[in-house]
């Protein structure tokens, strides 16, 4: 089995630090490079995601590390970013996001980049995750709190009340769904599978989230594909609408205590 050729471009740019056009004008490996593209291109033909391999992913403004301590940031997890700078728009000193979920620390990174005065948070219950996101904050020099921890349980008490902005992708796969090998192989099954309906965590986040937003705060999460209608109903004490991704597929609830989220 042979890759696509945009596959081997990305692993051939990986072994070597060369750009694209580089590779094209003067397309000759070392010796040692050809060993190392030719250990990345088994893996791949194995099944290992591209991403993993090349250890690094673009997200919004940054470029990340990313390997198998964390889930790899997809399009849709983007989305949850964007949605988030729109919403909350300007940020300052006495500002607090909050990143419950945060994986690699894409989404608490990136908001920290776009609102820089903004106190922001990571929570993370996976030690291995939050060492790769604490890893990114020094690659990027980005200042953001990391708290291992489970969703609020984790967070200050001081800020009950007070948040301005929630942001999660959190695990929203039930138990028993098939997965493609690719993800459920690679991927680490506490970032993918909620329990046996799928929406637990989901469920968590709206009850006690309510508690923690200030009122007009944000709160935005990543859902499954086919749990629009679930998501609104258990976030009935905010405003809220589901949004879609780039595929059209309604992914993206964006909720506000006491004030329309339509805007």
């Amino acid at each position: 089995m042979s890759l696509p050729p945009h596959e081997l471009d990305r692993l051939r740019r990986s072994v070597t630090g060369r750009t694209h056009a580089a590779l094209v004008a003067d397309p000759e490996l070392t010796d040692d490079e050809r060993r190392d593209l030719d250990i990345l291109v088994a893996r791949r033909v194995a099944g290992e995601p591209l991403q993993y391999l090349e250890g690094f992913v673009d997200f919004g403004p940054l470029t990340l590390k990313i390997d198998r301590r964390a889930l790899i940031p997809r399009p849709e997890t983007e989305r949850v970013w964007e949605e988030a700078v729109v919403s909350l728009r300007r940020a300052g000193p006495g500002t607090v996001i909050v990143d419950l979920g945060t994986g690699s620390g894409c989404l608490a990174l990136a908001l920290k980049h776009a609102f820089p005065e903004a106190r922001v948070i990571g929570v993370d219950i996976s030690a291995a995750a939050l060492s790769l996101a604490r890893e990114n904050a020094v690659l990027t020099g980005l200042d953001v709190e990391w708290i291992e921890g489970d969703l609020f349980g984790a967070l200050p008490s001081d800020l009950e009340g007070r948040i301005d902005l929630i942001v999660s992708n959190p695990p929203y796969v039930a138990a028993g769904d098939e997965l493609p090998a690719e993800v459920v192989d690679h991927e680490p099954s506490v970032a993918l599978f909620a329990g046996p309906v799928g929406t637990e965590l989901l469920a968590r986040i709206a009850e006690e989230g309510y508690w923690w937003v200030g009122v007009g705060g944000w709160v935005i999460c990543e859902i499954g594909d086919g749990q629009a209608e679930a998501a609104e109903a258990m976030f009935g004490g905010f405003d809220r609408e589901v949004r879609k991704d780039l595929a059209g597929r309604d992914r993206i609830l964006v909720a506000r205590k006491g004030a329309s989220c339509c805007v």
